[in-house]
């Protein structure tokens, strides 16, 4: 019988805290090495001023870096009146908060049945745990394409380009990404909806990789409305949603 595995709390240092736009922030944070699986996420806790005094504000984040990077990295977005991603966004070079452990979370590639086409489908912040993924060997060595769409508002809302970038030109003939971007022009991607260019056949003949049930796997992080539309469409295809107990061809994360 499993034993109930505890979450312990580390301090933390903060290395740097990187804005990307004026609600698009990445911290860089310092403590002891602690190990996680690429993909898994942890909590980080700070203490926030209220009326009666002081109160322990935490949320969950995934992590960025590979497990084999000295600095933990999390790509957050400040939300309005969010107690603890405002917060996050004071800090400062040599402040403190807390980190829990283990790491947690099953939005990972040893979930994933075997199969030979990898789609990582993202929206906002949802990026973050595919770029942690592909940092790591094992996507390269398990799949014959891969193909990473990133959905935005504005085309400045595309962080971690030059990161991506390396991936394109490290693994031309395996790798492929697309943006979306829906509020003004994308020179280099797509316009509009993911669901949309799902729906109209563009995102695959961009990709140039096809979706279906018998050679494809499509993980999809972030908002409720991108992954109840995405699997309503891919139910369509006879995928369903990946599950221990029942394989399937879908595995989501959602970000609020």
């Amino acid at each position: 019988m499993t034993g109930i595995i505890r979450t312990t709390w580390h301090n933390a240092e903060v290395l740097s805290n990187q804005r990307w736009t004026e609600r698009l922030l990445t911290l860089r944070i310092r403590t002891e090495a602690l190990p996680f699986t690429a993909g898994q996420f942890v909590t980080l806790r700070l203490p926030i001023p209220t009326a009666d005094g002081m109160e322990l504000v935490a949320k969950s984040y995934s992590l960025i870096n590979a497990p084999d990077e000295e600095a933990l990295e999390i790509f957050y977005n400040i939300v309005p009146n969010g107690k603890l991603s405002n917060a996050l966004a004071q800090l400062q070079p040599g402040d403190s908060l807390e980190i829990s452990q283990p790491a947690k979370g099953f939005f990972v590639l040893d979930e994933i049945p075997a199969v030979p086409n990898l789609w990582m489908i993202a929206t906002g912040t949802g990026l973050g745990p595919y770029l942690s993924i592909l940092k790591t060997p094992q996507p390269w060595q398990r799949f014959q394409k891969i193909v990473l769409v990133h959905g935005v508002p504005l085309v400045n809302e595309l962080a971690y380009a030059d990161l991506i970038q390396t991936f394109a030109t490290q693994y031309p003939e395996q790798f492929r990404f697309i943006s979306c971007v829906t509020r003004e022009a994308n020179a280099h991607g797509l316009e509009g909806r993911i669901t949309t260019h799902l729906e109209s056949g563009t995102l695959e003949q961009t990709a140039g990789t096809t979706i279906t049930a018998d050679d494809t796997h499509v993980m999809l992080c972030g908002n409720h409305n991108m992954l109840n539309d995405m699997k309503a469409l891919l139910g369509n295809r006879g995928m369903q949603r990946h599950l221990r107990h029942k394989p399937g061809h879908i595995t989501t994360e959602q970000y609020f």
